[in-house]
């Protein structure tokens, strides 16, 4: 489950340590059970592509670059269905962020995009609650509407399948008819699983480890 990693058990670090998290910028307060629930609840849509979603990600990363620590950031790069061009996609961009400390994006960088007002979560890299994790950030827009999937992972060989997704990105956009085949499954998987983003995007997951098999046969660049 590569480029759109499953949403099966979300935590919270914040949550964990301090209880019920305070929304920037409202005085509500959820715990960390809400948190998840309204995150894997939220509905689904998939948009015909849009040509601003790369402009979309060049301004976040931009932004992102402004405001964290540079000594902690490396690559950033658009991931996902948004950075395939003519790729139908739920229209949220997936940004795959490279850090050089896990730890220290928790003490340092949390802090200041949950401070704007990005939801955060301490999230484990495939099914149940067992390591590797990361971090992963939603960010909304005045309206509360996803506008942005945020992933900031180490680069190190426990977290080769997020990096892998670049190449699943790049096969898609080589091979136009796979791209076809694969908005299809994910319009079918919309219309039946609406608002339960786990039966979503599981259901891609047989699409996705037949593509990676092809993807993997053809040497890394």
């Amino acid at each position: 489950m590569i480029p759109e990693l499953p949403t099966i058990r979300l935590i919270s670090a914040t949550a964990q340590i301090n209880g019920p998290v305070r929304r920037a910028g409202t005085m509500s307060r959820m715990t960390l059970e809400e948190r998840i629930r309204r995150a894997v609840q939220e509905e689904i849509t998939i948009a015909s592509y849009d040509p601003r979603w790369p402009e979309l990600f060049e301004q976040e990363r931009r932004h992102l670059r402004s405001c964290l620590p540079h000594d902690l950031l490396g690559r950033i790069e658009h991931f996902g269905s948004t950075a395939v061009p003519g790729m139908p996609s739920k229209p949220i961009v997936d940004m795959l962020v490279e850090v050089t400390d896990l730890e220290a994006t928790k003490s340092r960088i949390v802090p200041v995009l949950e401070s704007q007002g990005y939801d955060y979560f301490w999230r484990p890299t495939f099914s149940d609650n067992v390591p590797p994790y990361y971090v992963w950030f939603i960010k909304r827009n005045g309206a509360r509407i996803r506008t942005h999937h945020i992933h900031m992972i180490e680069a190190t060989t426990t977290f080769s399948e997020h990096w892998e997704a670049l190449r699943f990105r790049d096969y898609l956009t080589d091979h136009p008819d796979v791209a076809h085949e694969y908005a299809e499954l994910k319009t079918r998987l919309c219309e039946a699983h609406r608002n339960d983003r786990v039966a979503y995007t599981s259901g891609k997951s047989d699409f996705i480890a037949k593509v990676m098999a092809l993807v993997r046969q053809t040497p890394a660049p």
